[in-house]
């Protein structure tokens, strides 16, 4: 098995823990549970990100590309900002559970196309031509 078969299989793993604990986090701060203070609840995602981050960088290294003129990877990135800030609004800035629970349904909407870039490694809205 290759090195980059090996950063590829983890960084799919810690796309999938992401997402899955993101909605966990907002199953629980809707629900104003105990639970959502604790320290794995609130420690866990950023060392999965972490991962992920780290795993991002290292397949763009070994696939040789440059992030800002590779529009597949480029609107990822965008994609990526996107999701953080509406993560933002439903996990923290969010007034409302209506306001968390939209930013929450938008967010993973966010993600969901990010995954579509990624697959066909070909830009879809921003630099779609």
């Amino acid at each position: 098995m290759s090195f980059y078969v090996i950063v590829k299989f983890i960084h799919v793993t810690a796309i999938s823990l992401s997402i899955v604990g993101f909605i966990t986090r907002v199953i629980l701060k809707l629900k104003e549970t105990a639970i959502q203070d604790s320290y794995w609840v609130k420690k866990l995602p950023h060392r999965v990100d972490t991962l992920l981050l780290a795993s991002a960088l290292t397949l763009v290294y070994l696939l040789g590309v440059n992030p800002f003129t590779t529009y597949w990877i480029a609107e990822k990135i965008i994609g990526l900002l996107t999701y953080i800030m509406l993560g933002m609004v439903a996990l923290r800035w969010g007034k409302t559970n209506t306001i968390r629970l939209t930013a929450a349904i938008m967010a993973v909407m966010v993600f969901i196309y990010i995954v579509y870039v990624a697959h066909y490694k070909t830009p879809a809205l921003i630099f779609a031509t």
